[in-house]
């Protein structure tokens, strides 16, 4: 069946919406998700000139504490819990757009936030869904919304994903993905397909997509328009779609305190009824108010949330460093706050961390905010409305 595509912008039409009763949030983040570090060190290729400061807190890590850091298995968690990432996407739904809200939160690797919040009355019905990382041809990894398991296949699905990503062989990725496909209530979203994630080369990343989709795309549903990537990338992802006879979906990859920037609009009254539509091809995704804002505002915006402290959270992420792990001399990882050999982050960290907060602060944030803005933003579409 050929896919109905939809796409709406609710700077252009809010009454778009009027016509459906449920909001599907979809790909969003707690703080049960595990978020590489990984990045800090490609800065070091990226920005020669962040180069010297790197090399010189990672010789110092090592000279004065005995520690090698290790940014591979570092990493950060979402600020977040599973009820206030939960609550903050169905409240939006329901204020902004007026419908019925359903949530579908995809942490890496694991499942462990629908499972918490099953166990809360308002939040019973949530799918079991994950962001499955699929290494792919070496040098690339592909992250894969897998949404709605059986509910009492769920963790050993997950361990089963979690084995290939330790251990990963192309065969087995098809095998997997086709296993998923065949079962009735699951939706497999290719999560922001065109971002070259791991900085192979923009030629390189594009070769590995093809490839991907010449050997899975019967078992792919959707490709995802990403809502916290930039509108060229989502025009990519468009092409994408339209060059393989894809459907596209909505995916808000949120990780901070910003709702996701875009929903799907439905008239289904339950998660796995959404997922027969998107099945049966068709699929309207809305992009939120805060899409049409710099895109360079909103991820400093993100970054910030990641940074800020929370003395209103539980303890143990009520800080940064707090929620920031690093492995300790027996390979264990720990936070960073249990790290510092003086109870306090370096005067170097403590000092860089002021520096981006300020860079959020009044009037610094406002100036940021004009000199990245397009006169024209309000007006962006990804092309035709109807795809």
């Amino acid at each position: 069946m050929v896919g109905r595509n939809h796409i709406s912008y609710f700077w252009k039409d809010s009454k778009a919406a009027r016509s459906y009763k449920t909001g599907v949030s979809l790909h969003s983040h707690t703080n049960q998700s595990r978020e590489t570090l990984d990045f800090v060190a490609n800065w070091g290729r990226q920005f020669p000139y962040l180069r010297p400061f790197l090399q010189r807190a990672e010789s110092r890590a090592n000279a004065n504490h005995g520690v090698k850091i290790d940014y591979s298995h570092s990493y950060w968690t979402p600020p977040l819990t599973p009820i206030l990432a939960f609550d903050l996407e169905r409240g939006q739904i329901e204020k902004k757009l007026d419908l019925a809200g359903l949530v579908s939160i995809t942490d890496h690797d694991s499942i462990q936030a629908p499972l918490l919040l099953r166990t809360v009355p308002s939040a019973r019905h949530i799918p079991v869904s994950v962001e499955w990382t699929a290494p792919f041809g070496g040098d690339q990894a592909f992250h894969l919304g897998i949404h709605n398991l059986p509910s009492d296949q769920g963790a050993a699905w997950i361990q089963t994903l979690n084995e290939f990503t330790a251990n990963p062989d192309e065969g087995r990725l098809t095998e997997l993905l086709e296993a998923l496909y065949a079962l009735p209530n699951v939706l497999i979203v290719f999560n922001h397909p065109v971002w070259d994630l791991y900085l192979i080369g923009r030629e390189k990343a594009q070769q590995r997509v093809h490839d991907f989709l010449t050997a899975n795309r019967q078992f792919i549903h959707a490709l995802e328009l990403n809502g916290l990537r930039n509108w060229d990338e989502n025009r990519r992802v468009k092409q994408l779609a339209e060059k393989w006879n894809m459907l596209l979906i909505s995916g808000g990859d949120r990780h901070g305190r910003e709702p996701n920037a875009n929903v799907n609009l439905t008239n289904a009254t339950s998660f796995t009824e959404f997922v027969h539509e998107v099945r049966d091809g068709f699929s309207h995704v809305m992009f939120m108010p805060q899409y049409a804002e710099p895109w360079k505002h909103r991820v400093l915006e993100s970054t910030l949330d990641a940074i800020r402290d929370y003395p209103d959270f539980p303890q143990g992420s009520r800080t940064w460093d707090d929620r920031v792990f690093h492995p300790d001399g027996n390979g264990v990882p720990r936070p960073l706050s249990q790290l510092w050999p003086s109870g306090r982050s370096p005067w170097y960290m403590h000092y860089g961390v002021r520096i981006v907060r300020m860079m959020g602060s009044r009037p610094f944030s406002g100036g940021l905010r004009m000199a990245w803005s397009d006169a024209h933003e309000h007006n962006y579409t990804l092309g035709e409305e109807r795809a």
